[in-house]
């Protein structure tokens, strides 16, 4: 009796995206399915920095992209690298610029990470995005955007990074930088000089630059979780910091909106988890806009936690059919 073919065939090999998330703190990578689901024990971290040298920042690149090559499961196939960077970058060579990490300026990290990949014995596809494009990828797939076709996507933690996705297709721009909304001004609120503009948003709504304004009010506290804890406390100066922050941010989202249309933002990075008020005080920006189609848009935090920035990555492989 003829054996069916299709009982016959062996299993073709699960596929795995490994997915690198690069910021201005650390590196991580990670294995991730095609449900967007990472793979048990393959996620690894490395630090990164404003005082990393390039051989620092290259061995931990290559370091966590290693580790999670080795955490694939038996019967498995890698079959791409997704990268998602603090920018600016250039998605057409392959370079980042991030702010936070002054010694990489036009560095070749696709090349980089496609040489590592090699290394491994892995002859596959490596595409880099900014971080944001990959955030907003994540949401959209798996996370709060669902459904949702006019969405940007945003992290707020040691920067401000966004993506953006309109008529349900990913806007990179020609040099894969738009969605930089952490670089839009948001007039009077005035923040650090720390990139030659102290009206961008970034400069005062980050986490370590809106705890650098309340110290500059008399706050003792050094990082974002103090400024959380003191916030909880009732502590006024932390209370005033992160209305502060909730009002410029809500000020760059009306204006994304009111050029865009946008049905709805996510927002994820490490200071977003502050507290719920800081939402709170975005939302109130948007609800007092006088045009009705900006007051539609919906602020909602990340649905997808600390493995969002991962999953995106690896959503550059995954759902690449969306990437212009």
């Amino acid at each position: 009796m003829p054996t069916d073919p299709a009982l016959a065939a062996p299993a073709a090999p699960t596929p795995y995206v490994l997915a690198v998330d690069f910021g201005g703190t650390k590196v991580e990578a990670a294995l991730v399915d095609a449900e967007g689901r990472l793979v048990e024990g393959s996620r690894h971290r490395r630090p990164t920095g404003r005082n990393a040298t390039v051989p620092e920042l290259e061995e931990s690149v290559g370091g966590v992209v290693r580790a999670a090559a080795a955490s694939l499961p038996a019967g498995a196939s890698i079959v791409g690298v997704g990268i998602g960077s603090a920018g600016p970058i250039d998605r057409q060579r392959g370079l980042v610029s991030p702010l936070n990490v002054p010694h990489w300026r036009d560095y070749p990290m696709r090349d980089f990470v496609a040489g590592v990949a090699a290394e491994l014995g892995l002859a596959v596809p490596v595409t880099l995005e900014m971080d944001g494009v990959a955030i907003t990828m994540a949401e959209h797939w798996v996370g709060a955007a669902q459904g949702v076709d006019n969405v940007m996507g945003m992290v707020i933690s040691t920067g401000i990074g966004g993506g953006l996705i309109v008529g349900g297709r990913v806007i990179t721009g020609p040099t894969g930088n738009a969605g930089h909304i952490g670089h839009v001004e948001v007039g009077d609120i005035k923040g650090e000089d720390t990139f030659g503009n102290p009206y961008a948003l970034e400069a005062m709504a980050s986490g370590p630059h809106t705890v650098a304004w309340a110290r500059q009010q008399g706050f003792e506290g050094a990082t974002g979780e103090d400024l959380a804890a003191a916030y909880v406390a009732g502590d006024l100066i932390a209370r005033e910091a992160i209305a502060r922050t909730g009002e410029a941010v809500g000020r760059a989202i009306a204006s994304a909106t009111a050029l865009l249309d946008l049905e709805l933002v996510a927002i994820g990075g490490g200071f977003s988890h502050s507290t719920p008020d800081l939402f709170d005080h975005m939302r109130d920006v948007i609800e007092h806009h006088y045009f009705p189609f900006v007051r539609k848009v919906r602020i909602v935090p990340s649905a997808l936690s600390s493995e969002g920035p991962l999953i995106g990555a690896a959503a550059l492989i995954h759902r690449a059919a969306l990437l212009p």
